[in-house]
């Protein structure tokens, strides 16, 4: 599917993936609308069902039926998060994307101060971090051994690519590689193509409900090797600064204009098909 590049009159798109997490959509979407309302006059947000196999899709009808902002998608079995996002992106109307994970640990609120960063063209890409984590000591070690691992393999981009808080512009996704894994390395992908990154710390909540679909066995070692295709493309990527180009001219087809008359063509208007 080619990435839509037409926006409309919306002022941000929020995609949500979600995975079995029936018991954090409805709090989840109360929580939204009540900070978007507030915040933007034009919103939607894009839930992507994952395969849920709990009851998440009909919560996800019931929400769209009650409010036309909230949109979803669900796939037929699960494909993982790359493909969540890609499919809520290529949906995504407005020019300013935003996303968070739909477990409940973070925080809508922060999402209008990384948009305002966006939208005043201070940077392409606004990445949350979360200062001070609410998860278990196995995960905090596994978040820390990956983006340590990430930074050595391809460079410092931003401290915690695994913070799904993000905003940026529609443009920095546009033209991204699409592979299994590709959302832990969006900063990296934007980055490669010159787009600005900035970081700002964000909230991040204990989960309340539902269990974890990570560990250091499904995540961790994915991660590491994804790394190195990483590696490979910014080591292959495409540099260059144009120093100056001729004019190019626009020609434009005039489907207007009447080949000229010839010398002996009869100028009587006396008839509307022209003959004497």
């Amino acid at each position: 599917m080619v990435l839509s590049m037409k926006a409309e009159k919306i002022d941000i798109s929020i995609v949500i993936p979600v995975r079995n997490e029936a018991e954090n959509i409805p709090p989840l979407a109360k929580e939204l609308e009540s900070i978007m309302d507030r915040e933007f006059a034009e919103w939607e947000c894009i839930w992507v069902d994952d395969g849920s196999s709990d009851g998440s899709l009909a919560l996800l009808r019931e929400l769209a039926r009650a409010d036309h902002r909230h949109r979803y998608i669900s796939f037929e079995r699960n494909a993982g998060q790359s493909a969540a996002f890609w499919a809520g992106f290529s949906e995504a109307r407005a020019a300013i994307i935003a996303t968070i994970d739909g477990d409940g640990q973070n925080d809508p609120a922060d999402i209008p101060m990384l948009f305002r960063t966006v939208e005043s063209g201070a940077a392409d890409m606004a990445n949350g971090y979360r200062a001070r984590r609410q998860d278990s000591l196995k995960r905090k070690i596994s978040s820390i051994l990956g983006n340590g691992f990430r930074t050595w393999v391809t460079g410092k981009t931003v401290r915690d690519a695994g913070c799904a808080t993000r905003v940026f512009r529609r443009e920095c996704v546009q033209s991204i590689p699409r592979f299994a894994g590709m959302h832990r390395f969006l900063p990296t992908l934007a980055a490669l193509q010159g787009f600005k990154l900035t970081e700002a710390p964000v909230n991040h909540r204990p989960r309340l409900r539902g269990r974890s679909k990570y560990s250091i066995g499904n995540r961790l070692w994915v991660t590491m090797l994804d790394l190195f295709g990483i590696f490979w493309l910014k080591k292959r990527a495409i540099h260059y600064r144009i120093k100056t180009k001729s004019e190019f001219e626009m020609t434009v087809l005039r489907t207007d204009v009447r080949p000229p008359r010839k010398e002996n063509e009869n100028h009587s208007n006396s008839s509307p098909l022209g003959t004497p």
